[in-house]
């Protein structure tokens, strides 16, 4: 056996404000001498009051609005925002919301003077380095999850073809993103849940994967588990408590803003297959990856057992052999998310669910992902098996 570290670069120019009180920044790092497209979701922002920390803050900027990103934000949805930016020459987008919204501003930001059309951008993976044919957004976030506030990724959906397709680049960070932790105080529970076990993923598909030379980036991920371990359910219940919020928050952007990607390999197949539940049923994101994620485990046991048992033995402390404990933690992992609110079966989720493993193998095919994961050895039939184990 071989092990790794591989080199890296690490590039994240993020101006990141954290902490309570901290919107009131905004005049301060929110460029001036330019219109501002305020960009939000359903209206969740008009009664947290973070709607009207962000206009009294911007109170001397001028502002345009567009609402109604959706989770799971829409392709037709943001191309709307795209012609607005176009018609008014707005030079500055600033996103107020979770990671659909900003994921879709990232889009937005990509889509505004992109030469082709705009849809190629998904379909084809286009990566985007130059920071010029972007539009410069920044971020109020309200809901902690996908790490979106320090990260270049993005996930959008087309609805007329029900696919869930993502995009990306150096030229797709956000230049600030504020982040206070007491917003949170009003999110729903399944919001909450949802956001701990998307981030407990994210952890999860860089680092079971196989053993490497990186000890410290293996560190890191597994005190990111443990902490969500230790707060995920109490912050549901108690999220005005500002020391679980906290920490729920700067977890949920550690968990993916590159640091601990960096010199490893990294997974990501429940997420390409979660992606498409959501695309067919509107499963929640993180609960497709608390239906697929253990599965995926099950079905590749043999190619992760080694990390599966790590994991094991220093996140929940578990003894016996290779074989045993790494059994043992993916039912721990299973436990924990049931603790969460979680669902673990396609058939809890969703209704008429018999053909979905074909059509995910078909989806796969069509697009030429043969072969994903670490060692790409997450084959076609494999995809079949982890989603028929899932019904």
């Amino acid at each position: 056996m071989f092990f790794f570290f591989f080199n890296f670069e690490l590039y994240n120019p993020v101006h990141y404000i954290f902490g309570q009180g901290q919107i009131a920044k905004l005049a301060e790092v929110t460029p001036k001498n330019t219109k501002i497209l305020l960009a939000y979701g359903g209206g969740s922002i008009f009664k947290n009051g973070v709607y009207d920390q962000v206009k009294a803050a911007l109170a001397d900027f001028e502002l345009l609005e567009f609402g109604g990103i959706e989770p799971n934000p829409r392709y037709e949805t943001l191309m709307k925002a795209v012609e607005l930016i176009r018609t008014e020459n707005i030079g500055f987008i600033l996103a107020i919301g979770g990671g659909s919204v900003i994921d879709g501003v990232k889009f937005i930001s990509a889509a505004v003077h992109y030469p082709g059309n705009a849809i190629e951008i998904l379909k084809q993976r286009i990566l985007f380095k130059d920071a010029s044919v972007c539009v410069p957004f920044g971020t109020v976030l309200t809901l902690p999850a996908t790490g979106s506030e320090m990260n270049s990724g993005a996930v959008v959906t087309i609805e007329a073809t029900q696919e869930k397709l993502t995009l990306g680049g150096s030229a797709l960070f956000p230049k600030f993103s504020i982040v206070d932790p007491t917003v949170i105080a009003s999110l729903p529970k399944r919001q909450l849940q949802n956001g701990v076990v998307d981030a407990f993923t994210h952890v999860m598909e860089q680092y079971v994967t196989y053993p490497h030379d990186a000890l410290l980036q293996d560190r890191i991920a597994e005190s990111i588990l443990q902490t969500l371990i230790e707060i995920g359910p109490s912050v549901v219940e108690n999220p005005t408590d500002y020391k679980l919020a906290s920490n729920f928050v700067w977890s949920a952007t550690m968990a993916l803003n590159g640091l601990i990607q960096k010199g490893v390999p990294s997974d990501w197949a429940t997420h390409m297959i979660g992606h498409e539940l959501t695309a067919l049923y509107e499963i929640d994101h993180a609960r497709t990856l608390a239906i697929i994620g253990p599965n995926l485990y099950r079905v590749m046991f043999d190619t992760k057992k080694e990390k599966l048992a790590q994991f094991g033995q220093r996140v929940w402390n578990l003894s016996g052999s290779t074989e045993e404990i790494a059994k043992a933690a993916i039912d721990k992992t299973v436990d924990f998310f049931h603790t969460m609110g979680m669902k673990t079966r396609i058939s809890e989720n969703a209704e008429n669910i018999e053909g979905t493993a074909d059509f995910i193998v078909q989806r796969f095919e069509e697009r030429g992902w043969l072969g994903l994961g670490e060692r790409q050895n997450v084959t076609l039939e494999k995809v079949r098996e982890i989603v028929t184990l899932s019904y």
